[in-house]
């Protein structure tokens, strides 16, 4: 498969700093095009949230540019993929912790990591509220579940989804990456078809605007070619803007074709 990409970030109308990162990598093997993607949101409410995410998608790009390549060579499964991630994200929880603590501040990042093999299976990492979802013409589909507490009270029953949207804690997370003693990454697998579209995006993109909406704007079969999508991005941030949203807003759009 080829793959066609588009990424838009935005600080938004409220913050000084846009604290969401992203990095988007492609690269050709002799079987087949592997596409690698994170996006990560600084903790807004926390110090120097922007320090956090730079350095864990710092350090998923070291572990692709470097290590992913020698992993390929010997022969890796998604397994092997899982196990990797988890360290990166271990570490860098100890990391940017120590960091915090050294200057007597807290941050810590969220972590939404897809990568998509030469045979079009994919694999998603995930910590916090960043979501992954899978776009087709027919349908949108959340592949990540937010550890978040709002989330969590949905799931038991204790809070319908349209308290959710606008409860006082709905950016309170359960963990993330520099802020939690422990860190538990959850992992997502699957394959990928030419026709569809995987969106990563942060809670910013997402608050402001419906479901349908992302699907409608972001369907494949109206998103032939990359100005017309990076258009549509730059139209759904400005129709989060105009509804209230004071969050940065980052979104990245992996097309398979």
């Amino acid at each position: 498969m080829d793959y066609r990409i588009a990424v838009k970030t935005d600080v938004g109308i409220r913050k000084e700093t846009n604290q969401d990162g992203c990095c988007i990598k492609q690269a050709q093997t002799d079987k087949g095009t592997v596409i690698f993607a994170v996006l990560c949101d600084g903790m807004g409410g926390l110090s120097k949230g922007e320090v956090a995410s730079a350095n864990l998608i710092k350090a998923f790009a070291k572990w692709f540019e470097n290590d992913y390549p020698k992993m390929l060579l010997k022969g890796c499964t998604v397994e092997d993929i899982r196990l990797e991630w988890s360290k990166i994200i271990e570490e860098q929880n100890q990391n940017i912790a120590a960091y915090g603590d050294a200057l007597h501040i807290q941050l810590g990042t969220t972590a939404t990591a897809l990568l998509i093999t030469e045979d079009g299976s994919y694999i998603i990492g995930h910590v916090g509220d960043s979501r992954a979802y899978l776009i087709t013409d027919e349908s949108i589909e959340q592949l990540t579940e937010d550890q978040s507490f709002v989330a969590r009270e949905v799931k038991m029953g204790r809070m319908t989804p349209q308290e959710a949207l606008t409860d006082s804690r709905r950016n309170v997370l359960l963990q993330c990456v520099g802020a939690s003693t422990v860190v538990e990454p959850a992992f997502y697998f699957g394959n990928a078809c030419a026709g569809q579209c995987f969106m990563l995006c942060s809670d910013g993109f997402r608050h402001a605007v419906s479901v349908e909406e992302i699907q409608q704007a972001f369907a494949p079969s109206a998103n032939n070619d990359e100005k017309t999508t990076e258009a549509n991005i730059e139209q759904m941030i400005e129709l989060n803007i105009s509804r209230g949203e004071t969050d940065n807003i980052t979104a990245v759009l992996i097309y398979a074709i």
